[in-house]
């Protein structure tokens, strides 16, 4: 036994560590194509200022154009207005004080307090306050070698000018590889934490669905980042002439995004209450636990045809199982708990088939059809046509 042990723990650590080795080289793909725009997007920002222009040392020049390609991911256009008004409000505020107080601890400090002021006070967002800080210890700092204020202003608007050049004509980023990255493991994460609450719920094991749950709720920073790569996507095919002909493809993603955010919202509520139902001891009927796994199914497939770029209509057929087995729940009888379950299918149901590109309408409609809750009443029998008024929408999205 003890003989076996140390050659385990070295295979989980080497295992562990080749798999943080993977995950870092994967990563450092990803950002090579930022990484060359950045330094690209430097070295031209330099040269237009100092050798072009003749300015001696724009160092604002290429610091601009490394931020507005680096930190404003989704919104590069407004976060360089925003860059260029956090220079500006950093100079203005540190000139004007150093000529009425001078220059030293106190004063930078000072100079720092108001420049951070005065940005939030215009309804700058954090990059234009930071800017603002930082430009204003800069102007305090240097203020001797740096030159008059309106040239420092000028090798900003020349650096980011330059940004925006290499980022949307000199070196453009495929907005559609981005994305998909970016959808991939938002899709794979929810796609699992479903899978997760199945089998929970079939082995009536709370801790398997409070585990679920708990990935599902971090799920949140990588749907974060698919909305922010599906903003920037839109921004880089408007303003890229060579990333045009990816419009269609990228439609897929930018139309469904939203609506898969929803599902994940629905799927913790959803979570949450199949939690509650095995702590009732409440009845979850067999039919449930296998929807839910239907439903991520449908997530699943929903990801593979969208990196295919192909209609999602295997996606849309699974959704569509999942709410016809969560109906039949009602036929073996469910408890409060489980009729909340039931709900909270259909809703998804209804996101999943809204993200594959089904309207508004059509989605719910074909959701009741499938639970055949047209013609059902809430204990399960058949009721008269005129008398169901049953037909109302998915419900809200929580």
């Amino acid at each position: 036994m003890s003989e076996a042990g140390p050659p385990g723990w070295i295979a989980r650590n080497v295992e562990r560590a080749l798999g943080g080795l993977g995950e870092g080289l994967r990563r450092t793909r990803y950002g090579l194509a930022l990484a060359v725009q950045a330094g690209v997007a430097a070295g031209i920002a330099w040269f237009v200022a100092h050798d072009v222009i003749g300015r001696p040392s724009p160092f604002f020049a290429p610091i601009a154009a490394v931020i507005t390609l680096a930190s404003s991911v989704g919104q590069r256009v407004r976060r360089t207005a925003e860059l260029v008004l956090g220079v500006a409000i950093g100079i203005g505020i540190g000139d004007a004080l150093i000529l009425l107080i001078g220059s030293g601890p106190w004063q930078i400090g000072l100079i720092v307090l108001l420049a951070v002021l005065v940005a939030t006070a215009v309804g700058g967002g954090t990059p234009l306050v930071v800017q603002s800080a930082s430009s204003a210890v800069l102007v305090a700092t240097l203020t001797s070698t740096t030159g008059l204020p309106w040239t420092r202003f000028f090798d900003a608007l020349v650096g980011g000018g330059v940004g925006l050049a290499v980022m949307t004509l000199l070196l453009p980023l495929n907005p559609l590889n981005v994305v998909r990255r970016a959808a991939d493991p938002a899709l794979r994460a929810l796609a699992d934490g479903l899978h997760q609450v199945g089998i929970g719920m079939a082995e009536r094991d709370r801790e398997t669905i409070q585990d679920a749950l708990a990935h599902l709720r971090e799920a949140e920073a990588d749907f974060a980042a698919f909305s922010a790569a599906v903003t920037a996507a839109r921004e880089n095919v408007a303003f890229a002439p060579a990333r045009w002909r990816n419009r269609g493809a990228l439609a897929l993603y930018v139309d469904g995004a939203s609506h898969i955010t929803y599902a994940l919202r629905n799927c913790r509520v959803m979570s949450r209450r199949a939690d509650t139902a095995l702590g009732d001891d409440e009845t979850i009927p067999d039919v449930l636990p296998v929807s839910v796994g239907l439903l991520g199914d449908a997530v699943d497939l929903l990801r593979q045809e969208w990196a295919r770029g192909v209609e999602p209509e295997a996606a849309r057929e699974r959704a569509l199982r999942a709410a016809a087995e969560c109906g039949k729940a009602y036929e073996e009888g469910v408890g409060f708990s489980g009729g909340v379950i039931v709900a909270q299918v259909r809703t998804t149901a209804t996101d999943l088939l809204r993200a594959s590109g089904v309207e508004h309408a059509e989605a719910p409609r074909l959701v009741r059809r499938a639970v055949g809750w047209h013609g059902r009443s809430r204990s399960g029998r058949r009721k008269p046509a005129s008398r169901t008024g049953l037909n109302r929408p998915e419900g809200s999205h929580s």
